[in-house]
């Protein structure tokens, strides 16, 4: 892999400015915006988060598609396509007279984050930096970096919102996206790779990647990582709610709720200090048992509070070590040969698991008759995530 004449000068500083700002406007605007959007149209948050996630689901499956494009040829025009395609979703946002056309920009906007989200970031910084520690460097610095999105954009997109009314706010958020992301998707990306990174269509090392897809340790690789990050993200996305009927206040529920984003910060450093020697299943294995405990100590420990937030750091930690584990996880085991495609498919599942998490805890709760219930559940199945992470 001819890495020093792919990676472009000032590449992954562009890189971490575009995801951050992708990201902060692509995803982390919508729940700033929920209320006032509920309280203007009178529309249910539920449905609007229900489009919302259909939007990442989309994502999910045109993702796919996006990382074998990737393998043929350079990242510039898609990513820049990919962002031409968001700034048309916000504007269909600010737009919409109804629901129906509401729903639908997310929808489109799904296809823009397929192409401008972590995922294409991903197969082009491993197409990037070859050997095994830079590249886990150059990650590390992408999600860190990029980490701050919420920070940057929700008081942001807030203060927008309340100067302008949230249809102008999505004009604004939507010439940020413009001006911001595309220029640097096409003046720092590559036009095209200077070795193609997948094979033709029908040729034998074609089939051996659809083989590789459909073998049982691709596949376990997958049930592994969206059981992790359905019990994770199903438990932490609702933890206020949990913390509540532990009896515990909501001043020391919304602390522990924010430091998960420091315990994902903490996560990331931490996974790029691991010793080169530890092997890609050892290191799924503990951290997949780590994330276990933590969902398991959250679903038995009544209190106390300081030990429920202790807790509530070290799962956001293991959190942002499964960012980088997602992004290293099929490179580590076969190598970047035919990367984009093998990525894109096994990174559809955890996202569409991803997506569907947050409204999965509160269901649960509901049927279950609380949240440590669906919390006990939830460590059910991280505990059998450790199990399959021993045979991937």
């Amino acid at each position: 892999m001819t890495v020093d004449r792919d990676r472009p000068r000032g590449g992954l500083a562009a890189m971490c400015i575009a995801q951050t700002t992708s990201w902060g406007l692509l995803y982390y605007s919508l729940p700033v915006a929920l209320v006032p959007i509920s309280r203007d149209t009178g529309w249910p948050i539920a449905a609007m988060t229900a489009a919302f996630s259909a939007g990442l689901i989309v994502s999910a499956l045109v993702g796919v598609r996006v990382g074998r494009a990737l393998d043929r040829t350079g990242p510039r025009l898609l990513m820049s396509a990919g962002s031409i395609v968001g700034v048309l979703a916000l504007l269909l946002v600010a737009w919409s007279p109804g629901f129906a056309v509401f729903a639908a920009a997310w929808l489109l906007a799904g296809f823009a984050q397929a192409a401008v989200f972590y995922q294409p970031a991903f197969v082009v910084i491993t197409r990037w930096y070859g050997a095994a520690r830079a590249r886990i460097r150059a990650l590390t610095t992408l999600t860190l970096i990029a980490g701050f999105a919420s920070t940057i954009f929700a008081p942001v997109t807030a203060a927008l919102i309340d100067g302008l009314g949230w249809r102008d706010t999505y004009l604004v958020l939507a010439g940020i996206l413009a001006a911001v992301t595309i220029p640097l998707h096409w003046f720092f990306l590559n036009a095209n790779w200077s070795e193609p990174t997948g094979p033709p269509a029908g040729s034998a090392s074609g089939q051996d990647t659809r083989t590789l897809m459909r073998s049982g340790p691709f596949r376990l690789l997958q049930l592994t990582m969206a059981l992790s990050t359905l019990a994770l993200f199903a438990v932490t996305f609702n933890l206020i709610a949990l913390f509540l009927e532990r009896g515990i206040s909501y001043q020391s529920a919304a602390l522990a709720f924010g430091l998960i984003g420091v315990g994902q910060v903490i996560g990331r450093i931490a996974y790029s200090a691991l010793p080169s020697s530890t092997s890609p299943v050892r290191r799924m294995v503990v951290l997949n048992a780590l994330g276990a405990s933590c969902v398991w100590a959250l679903a038995l420990t009544a209190g106390p509070a300081g030990l429920l937030v202790a807790v509530a750091v070290i799962a956001g930690m293991v959190r942002g070590c499964n960012t980088l584990l997602q992004a290293t996880a099929v490179s580590d085991r076969w190598g970047t040969q035919s990367f984009g495609q093998l990525q894109g498919a096994f990174a559809a599942p955890v996202t569409i698991v991803g997506a569907l998490a947050p409204a999965a805890g509160p269901a649960l709760a509901s049927a279950l008759g609380g949240y440590p219930a669906m919390a006990m559940v939830m460590a059910v199945l991280a505990t059998v995530s450790v199990l399959t992470a021993a045979r991937t």
